[in-house]
């Protein structure tokens, strides 16, 4: 199936979308991105997902990507990202499905537990629905000294300073990127929103009536398949891991099986079959 591609900067927020020429009669898909990533990162799954007929948005908050700083990123919260994140939404013609990787994760998450109004969400690799206390005591353990300059900067960057380094947290063995490539696309980000994903700054939602579909990677450095597993049930989520998986599930050798189980799910949860597209 055919599609365009549209670009847009409106109030500093870059935007980047996949428009089929005959749309799925389902709600969009809204794409976003973790730390020190931008929409750059889902290129591949919204064309695969176009490819089905769905329209899709991504955006990179302020800061990332091609939007400019609107803030100091050592200053941004995860209550700043939110906001934009809650404009973009309000902004479609309706709500959208929100696809959010890493700490992507944890704003949909965020979005939810104040608005728990969209038809669907797909969480790709996300920050835990408690705490990301373990998470953080992994890097600590790995990376010492990035993770004291990490602290007294402010700036999480440092413990990415290499593509080594950048490969090992993010990117399995079979990941279609390398190190290097990553690398070299990844900018800066906040050092607080580290620590605001954590009780008491954070209690996640009893429950949700949104429905949910929760991805994780079986080789995944910084989130273990049995603490996500966990975060899943507390949201009655559906839980897929990936086999051999990496953080960056959207980087992975079968990241294309994964957008074929994506497109599976939200056939079953949102889209109206008798006006599905080819």
């Amino acid at each position: 199936m055919s599609y365009r591609i549209e670009h847009s900067l409106v109030d500093g927020i870059e935007r980047v979308a996949y428009l089929p020429e005959q749309p799925r009669s389902a709600p969009p898909l809204l794409f976003q991105h973790g730390m020190w990533h931008a929409a750059w990162c889902w290129a591949d799954w919204q064309a695969a997902l176009a490819e089905h007929g769905w329209t899709s948005y991504a955006i990179s908050l302020p800061g990332h990507g091609q939007s400019p700083v609107q803030r100091p990123l050592r200053w941004c919260t995860l209550s700043y990202y939110l906001r934009f994140l809650t404009t973009a939404i309000q902004s479609l013609p309706q709500r959208p499905v929100l696809i959010g990787h890493s700490m992507g994760g944890a704003l949909t998450q965020w979005y939810l537990k104040r608005h728990d109004d969209l038809p669907a969400a797909v969480l790709v690799a996300p920050w835990l629905h408690n705490h990301m206390l373990m998470p953080q005591l992994r890097v600590m353990r790995t990376d010492p000294w990035g993770s004291l300059l990490s602290l007294l900067t402010l700036n999480p960057t440092v413990t990415l300073r290499t593509a080594e380094r950048a490969a090992h947290w993010l990117l399995s063995p079979q990941a279609t990127w390398s190190g290097a490539e990553l690398k070299a696309r990844l900018g800066s980000e906040s050092g607080l929103i580290l620590f605001q994903h954590n009780p008491p700054l954070w209690r996640p939602a009893k429950k949700l009536r949104t429905p949910l579909l929760w991805l994780a990677g079986e080789a995944d450095t910084l989130l273990s398949v049995a603490e996500e597993r966990r975060s899943a049930a507390h949201y009655d989520a559906r839980f897929h891991a990936v086999p051999g998986a990496g953080h960056n599930l959207m980087m992975d050798a079968n990241s294309q099986e994964l957008v074929a189980l994506i497109h599976e799910w939200l056939l079953e949860t949102v889209a109206e079959p008798q006006a599905a597209a080819g």
